[in-house]
């Protein structure tokens, strides 16, 4: 009797492990499915970006405040930081989204200050470079301070570069605006700012908010 309640005993045992192994092998197959999923729509999406981008350079000065390319751009950015983050961000595919994705956003930010200077307009850009947090503690912070400034000042064009990204036009980036390696770090309409900064602390010490700040309240 009690050789049978052992055997029944152990063989429930079995039984959970395998289900446990299967569910283990199926949860892991449909997160890799779904990531998949992610990447090729923001493939596509980054393709249909870059084909906006060709058509606005033929733009009109009427159209430059009705541009949806800088939009979008903010929405791929979180398409690709969330398929970062279900996946490796060492992952050969999602780098080299990450890499076309950079080159993009340089794109539309050399368009849009030869459209704005054409068309007489002054908005401000701001090139925020960050790392991954065991490199940047505080660039998580930056990040969401950078989402709120985008809420509160639609007009703003941010652009986000990952400092550490091997590509050429990220690097070049890099050295023509004389970074020091200290992160986070801002550029804004082409001065620089380092480290952490809160949203107040922004529009006090930055001429750019501090008009914006001036103009929404007035």
């Amino acid at each position: 009797m009690d050789n049978k309640k052992y055997i029944f005993a152990f063989l429930i045992t079995i039984a959970i492990f395998v289900v446990a192994i299967f569910m283990s092998n199926y949860l892991g197959q449909k997160k890799l499915e779904d990531v998949r999923a992610v990447e090729n729509q923001l493939s596509l999406d980054i393709l249909s970006s870059e084909t906006q981008s060709t058509l606005l350079e033929e733009t009109s000065c009427s159209d430059v405040k009705n541009n949806y390319l800088s939009g979008q751009l903010a929405e791929l950015g979180d398409k690709l930081s969330y398929a970062a983050s279900q996946n490796s961000a060492n992952n050969a595919d999602i780098k080299n989204l990450k890499e076309y994705y950079s080159l993009l956003e340089i794109k539309d930010y050399l368009l849009m200050k030869k459209i704005t200077t054409k068309c007489g307009s002054h908005p401000t850009f701001i090139l925020y470079f960050y790392a991954n947090t065991d490199k940047c503690p505080d660039c998580e912070k930056t990040g969401f301070v950078l989402d709120a400034l985008r809420q509160k000042y639609p007009s703003i064009r941010i652009y986000s570069f990952d400092y550490q990204l091997d590509q050429v036009a990220v690097k070049t980036l890099i050295s023509v605006y004389h970074l020091n390696g200290i992160l986070p770090a801002l550029i804004i309409n082409g001065d620089p700012y380092y480290g952490y900064q809160s949203l107040d602390e922004l529009e006090t010490t930055v001429p750019a908010l501090q008009r914006l700040k001036y103009s929404l309240s007035n």
